[in-house]
């Protein structure tokens, strides 16, 4: 059992926490390509092949990197995640959140939920700060070099990893107990306890099963027009610029969240106590 009630704050990495998709800082440009290449390259892949397009844009990077004598090791993808340069005040926000959520009697916990490659995420500048990450990654030889895809996220399948974040089941091997039934007292994270942090079209069905499920969806943007149909199709409480500072706008709307589901849980708190008082003096 735990001491304090979890609260999991879930993000998308690309252009939630890093300021452009990881493979632009440093994998793209070394293959003397643009961003838009590249992208525009793994879409004709994916339409041509009627492929899933995490599967087109893994397929592309491991295909380039042989034809350029990239290595996609881990080890060399780490040293890639050290270029990501991140929003203002991203660095400082866990430390500042965790200590927020602690004043509450919360235990913060932040998860990265992303299609980005997990070993570039393994690598940047603030990786020890998730509690778990859930990326995309392949299947290596004894050389290091990539054979398959060994897991592969995409839009949907983002929401399997909320339920294990809910259950505690995140070992990504493990399926049977992830699809028993639990009950709620025995799940790690309510859905209640939930704030889901991201940017655009691959975060949509995590946003909405989060919400349906009475936890909170923050949407985040460089400009208003990024993402407006989340505000258009409700699918965020919040739909704010990628700022973390102190004080700032997403700031100030996370600790109103934790407030809120501290004070929801006070609230449940006092209700048993007094239900229990009655019954044991009937």
């Amino acid at each position: 059992m735990h001491n304090k009630p979890i609260v999991a704050l879930i993000y998308d990495f690309d252009n939630t926490l890093s300021t452009r998709d990881m493979q632009e800082f440093t994998f793209i440009p070394a293959l003397g390509m643009t961003a838009d290449e590249f992208w525009q390259k793994s879409d004709e892949l994916a339409h041509k092949y009627e492929m899933d397009h995490i599967l087109a844009y893994m397929y592309l990077m491991a295909s380039k990197a042989r034809e350029k004598h990239i290595s996609l090791s881990p080890e060399a993808l780490r040293a890639m995640g050290r270029d990501v340069k991140f929003f203002d005040g991203v660095k400082e926000w866990f430390s500042r959140i965790n200590a927020y959520g602690g004043k509450l009697g919360l235990e913060v916990r932040h998860y990265i939920l992303s299609c980005g490659l997990k070993s570039m995420i393994e690598g940047c500048g603030v990786a020890d700060e998730f509690y778990n990450v859930f990326a995309c990654d392949y299947l290596y030889d004894d050389n290091c070099e990539p054979l398959w895809p060994s897991i592969a996220i995409n839009y949907t399948s983002k929401t399997q990893f909320l339920y294990r974040i809910n259950k505690g089941v995140e070992d990504v091997g493990e399926h049977t107990k992830l699809n028993m039934y639990m009950p709620r007292n025995e799940r790690v994270v309510p859905f209640d306890q939930m704030v889901y942090i991201g940017d655009g079209l691959t975060d949509v069905p995590s946003m909405k099963l989060v919400r349906q499920r009475g936890g909170y969806a923050i949407g985040v943007y460089k400009k208003p027009s990024d993402a407006s149909y989340l505000v258009d199709q409700e699918r965020v409480d919040f739909y704010l610029k990628c700022d973390y500072t102190d004080g700032g706008e997403i700031d100030t709307a996370l600790k109103a969240v934790l407030d809120k589901i501290s004070a929801k849980l006070h609230f449940a708190s006092l209700s048993e106590q007094s239900y229990k008082s009655v019954m044991k003096d009937k």
